[in-house]
């Protein structure tokens, strides 16, 4: 967690700011939900497309894609479960700060945040392949020439 975190996670007096880690997690769960549904249009996508595909090799390429979206999806469904386990704990920090000195929380609030960063990246470079490998297929296939027929 860089120091700027670290930094809002507690004012001054050595506190923590359980309500802005609350809002952040709030900030995850609606990025989760974007690449959830980010994932649920890649998967049409190749569902929609497939029928087009004549050569092997390109069609094994699709499968090893689907495998791997499916696989990020069973990712994003465990971390937002665990995140709305943590915020909903989170809430009750809020509610009650005083007795809220668990320092095994905030190191487990820390390796979430590393869970979802980590995601982000694994996301966003699976998603990078996607469009590299459709385009490599439109290509090779010459989808264009069948789709204007």
């Amino acid at each position: 967690m860089d120091n700027d975190t670290k930094s809002k996670q507690q004012n001054n007096m050595g506190e923590v700011k359980w309500q802005e880690l609350y809002i952040l997690t709030d900030h995850w769960k609606s990025d989760l939900d974007f690449y959830k549904d980010d994932l649920r249009f890649l998967h049409h996508l190749i569902d929609k497309y497939i029928i087009w595909i004549t050569k092997d090799d390109n069609l094994n390429m699709v499968k090893d894609i689907e495998k791997n979206l499916f696989e990020i999806k069973k990712e994003s469904l465990a971390l937002m479960n665990e995140l709305i386990t943590h915020q909903g704990n989170l809430g009750l920090m809020v509610e009650n700060p005083v007795q809220s000195s668990n320092p095994q929380f905030l190191k487990d609030h820390e390796t979430l945040e590393e869970k979802i960063a980590n995601f982000v990246k694994l996301f966003r470079s699976n998603r990078k392949e996607v469009f590299n490998i459709t385009e490599y297929i439109i290509d090779s296939e010459e989808l264009p020439n069948i789709l204007k027929s």
